[in-house]
């Protein structure tokens, strides 16, 4: 009996020691993690995945980090290394990464060693200094803390990694910039079509129109066409159609909104009436460009003027078009006349001085990690195309209605506008003084710049007011002035609870700070009449009320409303989506205003050329959109949110994430913004109100130690039940006895 015991107590144990070998063969082969943190910060987000999985030639990650450093470096090493594994785990076979050795040994250094610390001085990696504390010494050390991405014969490098905040968006972005058109090009399955409507009965009224290019537009952009082939691995395919001779091709001109002219007998009926049509067109699965190829001016005086796109400029167009295509489109607009923030060099003219400059140099830092920032001048020309979103931040001049109608055609196209508008413009008097010789705060004059028309036709609007929040950005008042705290009633601070955290690109952002913010006007049935959807990203307060009038912004001038009626939560950011009525719909198309007429000699050309054929009676068609693609509209009362004070050069405060989350939001680039914003770390603790406090503390300070002595009389309290059951069946079995 005892020795069938023993054999089985034997074959248990040989049993179990096989179990525990294979789970560990299987740990070795087959590796997983769980990663239980809230944002997923430990684990690559959907546009990493995307990056590595799609490279299209090889890439080479090379990490010079010294070894055994002290914390809390050393679990950098050790999260570098985690994170290049899971690239690794979901990359394909072109991605590749290798830590080198560059510590020194015990005595000298190995030549190994010597060789990789040259190698990282030729990528531009040098050793930095840090502070370790050990045998409770202060000590210093040189270390080795970078890295270099190498893709073909370009080289990207991170030279000092302290940190592993947002480290994955730095790698991503680095890799996306590498790698972008390449790998996209590569892995199109179908070709990208460009297709030339042409017809050729405007070759009749071409001369007349001075576009004597026309009949060689064809072979000038196939030229073209097979000229970018060559670098764009052979995925374009030109195509001539021409209207005039295929009717079958009418509806096309309407889906891409294609410049269609038509004009009656003109020149004494040398001309029979006719149409035409003229556009190109790029398209790739269910997207589409389309590049007018005639610009139409209507000049006072000189009459109505045609402009044939510059074949010079056609190269770049079609590049731009076909990254737009591909989802790779790096430019982003930023208007650079009328006042805007960033811009106003020059002081106005009138008696009042001039405004306040504000650099934004930290967010052209910030917008540089993953788009090309395109100035954008009005006064001087179109809109570039190419171009996904635009950014108006702090106008101050007005917009003539041509400027207006470029703006409402550019987001007509699908397109996005980030706007940032100014309530006010502050100007600070010259040389003026009160009444004790102490020098007045600056002027705070309304603007209006023609936008509000727009966003009113829309169904939103900037409030001429300032809001002001109990809940603010709290200063340090001046010793002199009896020292504590001042709060800063218009800078009010965004709580989470005020914040929308249920669209992706705001999930983790929990607070913010603004400056001088005006609140919005949302007409809640002139949006729904226009069958457009908006969000209010995020608003002040309850405590919050509006400064309107005569604003005064010394922070010891103002106080709160006594009423509490007065104040309410008001909303401050929000973003417009769908698709826009065009606010020109019934109006006529506005005439571009020039500044020169020209001279005698040009006048009198254009008025031989009235005279030999009238152009005004040549209509066009198509040059005007009245319902537009999708489009999104971003709208904040305030640019301060894009100036130094607010952002900073890194990009970690949660000012930054948002303003860097909403642009990508706008671009269709909603992963990179999680991705982005997956590593802030700003967590604040919940607001709570007095009476729950004093509970919390009251509870930490008794509660807790009377609830240790409860559980303790209940443990003695059942122990000594259980002696005396003990006891007593002791006593019973004893008296059976």
């Amino acid at each position: 009996m005892g020795l069938r015991q023993a054999s089985s107590n034997y074959t248990k144990f040989l049993t179990y020691l096989v179990i525990i070998i294979l789970v560990n063969i299987v740990g070795v082969t087959l590796f997983f993690r769980i990663d239980l943190t809230k944002n997923n910060i430990y684990s690559i987000s959907e546009a990493s995945k995307k990056v590595v999985s799609t490279l299209s030639e090889p890439l080479t990650i090379n990490v010079f980090f010294t070894r055994n450093l002290p914390a809390p470096h050393n679990n950098t090493e050790r999260y570098i290394h985690d994170l290049l594994e899971e690239y690794a785990n979901y990359a394909n076979r072109y991605f590749n990464y290798r830590f080198y050795d560059v510590s020194p040994d015990e005595g000298d250094m190995h030549p190994e060693t010597k060789e990789n610390r040259e190698l990282a001085k030729g990528y531009g990696i040098f050793p930095v200094q840090i502070q370790a504390i050990e045998e409770d010494e202060v000590k210093f050390q040189k270390a080795y803390m970078g890295l270099v991405l190498i893709h073909g014969d370009l080289i990207e490098k991170i030279p000092t990694i302290t940190s592993t905040d947002g480290l994955e968006y730095r790698l991503t972005t680095a890799m996306r910039k590498l790698n972008n058109k390449v790998s996209a090009l590569l892995n199109l399955k179908d070709k990208i079509m460009i297709r030339l409507f042409l017809s050729s009965s405007l070759e009749a009224v071409a001369p007349f129109m001075r576009l004597k290019r026309l009949p060689d537009l064809p072979e000038q952009i196939k030229s073209v066409v097979e000229k970018l082939n060559d670098k764009n691995y052979g995925k374009l395919q030109f195509e001539y159609l021409d209207p005039s001779k295929d009717e079958s091709l009418v509806p096309l001109l309407d889906k891409h909104d294609i410049l269609h002219l038509q004009w009656p007998a003109l020149s004494n009926g040398k001309i029979p009436p006719g149409k035409g049509a003229i556009g190109l067109v790029m398209e790739y699965g269910d997207k589409a460009v389309t590049t007018p190829l005639i610009r139409i001016l209507r000049i006072p005086i000189i009459g109505t003027q045609y402009e044939l796109a510059e074949i010079k400029t056609m190269e770049e167009t079609i590049n731009k078009n076909v990254e737009s295509l591909i989802d790779i489109n790096e430019d982003l607009g930023l208007l650079a006349d009328h006042g805007t923030l960033g811009f106003q060099v020059t002081p106005p003219a009138g008696p009042m001085g001039q405004p306040v400059q504000r650099d934004i140099n930290n967010f052209r830092t910030l917008t540089s990690q993953n788009y090309t920032i395109k100035e954008v001048r009005l006064k001087e020309g179109n809109i570039p195309e190419g171009l996904n979103c635009l950014i108006i931040a702090g106008p101050t001049e007005d917009f003539s209605d041509y400027e207006l109608f470029q703006i409402d055609q550019f987001l007509m196209q699908g397109k996005s506008l980030a706007l940032y508008l100014d309530a006010f413009k502050e100007v600070m008097p010259p040389n003026q003084q009160g009444m004790y010789g102490y020098n007045q705060g600056p002027v705070y004059l309304p603007i209006n710049t023609g936008l509000e028309k727009l966003l009113s036709h829309y169904g939103v609007g900037v409030k001429k007011s300032y809001v002001m929040d109990e809940s603010c950005y709290k200063q340090e008042a001046p010793a002199q002035l009896g020292g504590g705290q001042q709060a800063v009633y218009y800078a009010p601070l965004i709580k989470n609870r005020n914040i929308d955290s249920d669209l992706a690109f705001m999930k983790n952002i929990k607070g913010m700070i603004t400056l001088k913010i005006s609140p919005l006007e949302l007409d809640a049935e002139r949006i729904s009449e226009n069958g457009l959807e908006v969000r209010e990203l995020f608003s002040s307060s309850e405590k919050s009320w509006e400064m309107s009038g005569r604003i005064n912004l010394n922070p010891m001038l103002i106080q709160p409303p006594q009423s509490p009626d007065k104040q309410q939560s008001l909303p401050l950011a929000c973003v417009l989506q769908g698709n826009f009525p065009s606010y020109f719909e019934g109006k006529p198309i506005p005439e571009k205003e020039t500044a020169d007429n020209g001279t005698k000699e040009d006048r009198k050309e254009e008025t031989d050329k009235k005279s030999e054929i009238d152009l005004s009676k040549i209509t066009g068609m198509g040059q005007f959109i009245s319902r537009g693609k999708p489009g999104k509209i971003f709208l904040l009362a305030s640019s301060e949110m894009l100036t130094d004070n607010l952002l900073d050069a890194q990009g970690r405060n949660p000012n930054a994430m948002f303003v860097m989350n909403v642009l990508d939001y706008l671009n269709n680039r909603v992963k990179t913004a999680v991705m982005r914003s997956k590593a802030q770390r700003f967590n604040p603790l919940h607001d709570t109100g007095a009476g729950t406090k004093t509970f919390v503390k009251a509870f930490n300070m008794a509660g807790l130690p009377v609830m240790v002595i409860a559980f303790g009389l209940l443990v003695w309290f059942r122990r000594h039940s259980r002696k005396k059951r003990i006891e007593m069946i002791f006593h019973t079995e004893t008296r059976r006895v």
